[in-house]
């Protein structure tokens, strides 16, 4: 069940972090409406949409200059990572 649950969640969650780093994006070109928050970002990738976000990241030119946000994009793949890692092992010991 996990093996099919992993990809399912990760495709969903990337479509939803490529569409929010493209929406903040475009907020960002407006300049005075309200903008998603980093910390949304980077929950949305730590949750699983790391690669939609690395791409996003990568289409729309959006976060890459800011070292400080690679640093912790990078974090949340991790912790998305290690999460994976968590349930393959629990799945494995059931």
């Amino acid at each position: 069940m996990i093996d099919l649950l992993v990809p399912v969640w990760l495709g969903v969650a990337s479509v939803w972090a490529f569409l929010l780093f493209g929406f903040d994006k475009r907020l960002a070109q407006r300049r005075n409406g309200r903008r998603i928050s980093e910390s949304s970002l980077l929950l949305a990738s730590a949750l699983g949409g790391w690669p939609g976000g690395m791409l996003g990241m990568a289409i729309f030119r959006h976060k890459s200059a800011k070292p400080s946000f690679g640093l912790k994009f990078a974090t949340a793949f991790f912790v998305w990572a290690a999460f994976v890692v968590g349930a393959q092992k629990l799945a494995g010991s059931l």
